[in-house]
């Protein structure tokens, strides 16, 4: 299997994708065997009905933001150069000192990207704030019916509260960012790829 997915991938693919990604030849060859599986209607394409076919997205409670995320607005499918993009996001940060960027790019998975990556999961609007409402529909997608609506708009308040620094009611990124600073989302936000 490993062998087909290096035959369907042009060589200088794999170098743009290692450049632009940080993976290894190897995880880019892996990660590709894995898309062809998911790729059900075989166009070198995957629809959000690849992705909810993966139990452990179809579990999580936010299984449909993170499912977004993989997808540019108006779009309805992915290739793998863009499915690769977004998992890159959740490539162990210790992976960059293996590969020095050279190209004055900011890597996918510095931390200053996994946590605008985490802020769009909350901005559900894409104003570039989470607001009150945002922040409940997350909330309530992680909690369900396990704690009441009146509980989960306290915790919202006191969320916005705390991180509201410029008394507009919402969370900028700045202040989200403020917020997580003593967070250690480099490990939180990072998944092990094989090598």
């Amino acid at each position: 299997m490993g062998s087909r997915a290096s035959t369907l991938l042009r060589d200088e693919e794999i170098e743009e994708i290692k450049k632009e990604t940080g993976f290894s030849h190897s995880q880019i060859t892996r990660l590709y065997s894995r898309f062809t599986s998911l790729d059900k209607g075989e166009n070198g394409t995957l629809s959000r009905e690849d992705f909810q076919r993966i139990p452990e997205l179809a579990i999580n409670p936010l299984g449909d933001r993170i499912i977004n995320a993989f997808f540019i607005d108006g779009e309805d499918q992915v290739n793998f150069r863009g499915f690769m993009r977004t998992l890159a996001h959740f490539r162990p940060i210790e992976d960059n000192e293996k590969s020095k960027d050279t190209s004055n790019l900011e890597p996918l998975n510095s931390r200053n990207n996994k946590l605008r990556f985490a802020f769009c999961l909350y901005d559900l609007d894409k104003d570039d704030k989470i607001s009150r409402d945002e922040l409940l529909q997350v909330l309530r997608m992680m909690v369900g019916v396990n704690i009441s609506d009146d509980q989960l708009g306290s915790i919202a308040d006191r969320t916005i509260q705390e991180a509201d620094q410029d008394g507009d009611s919402a969370i900028s990124f700045l202040e989200f960012v403020k917020v997580l600073e003593k967070v250690d989302v480099e490990q939180k936000m990072s998944i092990r790829f094989l090598h």
